[in-house]
């Protein structure tokens, strides 16, 4: 038997197959199409203190090899979420790790505390990096303010904390050893690529918000070089995210340094490539002669 399960700090995963918040709804969107007792972990839409219209449409734009979205972390903000949603992904089969963003450090705190307090939770993923929201904080741009955030955070919230970092950034490595400093138990790697797209024709941007989140095929060589650097310089689990849609993808990610991996846009036009991944996984690592995925975490020989 291959043991498929991985741990990030202290949160232990049955294998290192997640879907990405955003990608995935609340997961009541997918049941009919996804077996949640397959996955390593779902990562529902990210909420915030208060309620969020979002961006003006258009909010997508498919490009060669990816997706633009500026959604702007629409949502009904965090009591919805907990009285609303959270019952239902209580039940779910696998960890259900919540996502949040806030405007300001101290929204961070509050809501990390009042969730904190919620049972059913495997971990809490802070997104510090989204590109497309107006009125908000880029946070992990800087070191210092994701240290502070990460570690405001880890004295009022008990769950393990991963930090969902930003590619945005002429250097990530030192944002990853801020977060990794201040108590997170892992970083995600990486949020998207701001980009935008334009109608030549009409000389105007096609997203209302004029530019947006890059994600898809199209960033997973960027988003594999940024993997690999931070895993090398930093001694926290990486979860990778960028592109990943097939098993090669994953095995990619996990021999670079990643210790779990992170499904997105491929959700939207493929829904169940995480099971199918989750399903051809002990091969790929049989390939290897691993009989665990441990076995093969970071082991790119760069000669």
């Amino acid at each position: 038997m291959i043991d498929l399960s991985v741990s990030l700090g202290r949160l232990r995963l049955k294998n290192p197959i997640l879907v990405a918040s955003g990608t995935f709804g609340y997961a009541k969107e997918m049941a009919g199409v996804v077996d949640f007792a397959r996955l390593g972990g779902v990562i529902p839409k990210t909420v915030t203190r208060h309620p969020r219209a979002g961006n003006a449409p258009p909010r997508t734009f498919e490009t060669p090899s990816g997706m633009l979205n500026a959604i702007g972390l629409d949502n009904d903000g965090i009591d919805h979420f907990i009285h609303y949603h959270l019952p239902y992904l209580r039940t779910l089969p696998t960890a259900v790790i919540a996502n949040i963003a806030g405007e300001s450090e101290d929204d961070f705190v509050a809501m990390a505390e009042q969730i904190g307090r919620e049972p059913g939770l495997a971990a809490l993923e802070l997104n510090l990096s989204c590109p497309n929201v107006a009125g908000g904080i880029d946070f992990a741009i800087d070191p210092d303010l994701t240290g502070r955030v990460v570690q405001r955070v880890r004295a009022v919230c008990p769950l393990p904390l991963i930090a969902k970092l930003t590619p945005n950034v002429t250097d990530v490595v030192p944002v990853a050893q801020a977060a990794a400093k201040a108590g997170a138990d892992a970083l995600s790697l990486v949020n998207t690529f701001v980009g935008m797209a334009i109608d030549w024709k009409r000389r105007k941007p096609i997203l209302g918000n004029v530019t947006g989140g890059l994600s898809g095929p199209a960033i997973k060589p960027l988003a594999l070089r940024l993997v690999w650097r931070v895993a090398r310089n930093v001694k926290v689990p990486v979860l990778g995210i960028g592109g990943i849609a097939t098993l090669d993808d994953v095995m990619e990610f996990l021999v670079a340094g990643a210790s779990a991996v992170q499904l997105g846009t491929v959700n939207f036009y493929d829904p169940t490539a995480s099971v199918r991944i989750v399903d051809a996984l002990p091969g790929g690592l049989a390939s290897l002669g691993a009989d665990s995925v441990r076995e093969v975490i970071g082991t790119l020989r760069t000669g």
